[in-house]
């Protein structure tokens, strides 16, 4: 493995720059696919299954009032639909539709792309070493998943 030349930053000041790296990556994508941050976000977080309303407010660390704004806009775009709870008659779950989960698939996998191919500067064993690390610093800090390596599982599929 090469040793980095020059003088290392600390280690807030590089994470917080590869934040910002990662974020401009993600924003362009959001761009390129005519979203919202908030409305890739939430297609980013169904692509697994539906979510209630609390559950996916809890993920996306967003009040209960900008969360149901937020899934109006998205119903109203026709990317999302809200179907009964089976677990519970009183509420709903958030589900992506046919045209959601046609959307939610190509933009996991440009945007997944994209943000992979910021480290190819490094060697293959150093990409390595990197995807562990940031692995363990993921799952040690209980990351919300928000985005998977999984292709969209239930994306396009219309409730019966």
């Amino acid at each position: 493995m090469e040793e980095y030349a020059g003088e290392p930053m600390s280690m807030g000041a590089a994470l917080v720059r590869t934040a910002f790296l990662v974020d401009a990556v993600y924003a362009d994508s959001v761009r390129d696919f005519d979203l919202t941050v908030p409305q890739a976000q939430v297609l980013c977080v169904l692509i697994s299954r539906p979510h209630g309303m609390f559950e996916l407010a809890k993920t996306l660390g967003l009040a209960k009032s900008s969360i149901s704004g937020l899934i109006d806009r998205c119903v109203k775009r026709g990317l999302v639909r809200r179907e009964a709870d089976p677990g519970d008659g009183r509420a709903f779950l958030v589900a992506l539709t046919d045209k959601g989960g046609r959307l939610a698939e190509e933009f996991h996998a440009v945007t997944t792309r994209r943000v992979a191919e910021l480290p190819l500067a490094l060697a293959e064993e150093e990409r390595e070493v990197l995807n562990g690390l940031l692995t363990r610093v993921v799952e040690a800090n209980k990351v919300p998943v928000v985005f998977t390596d999984e292709a969209c599982p239930n994306a396009g599929r219309e409730a019966s």
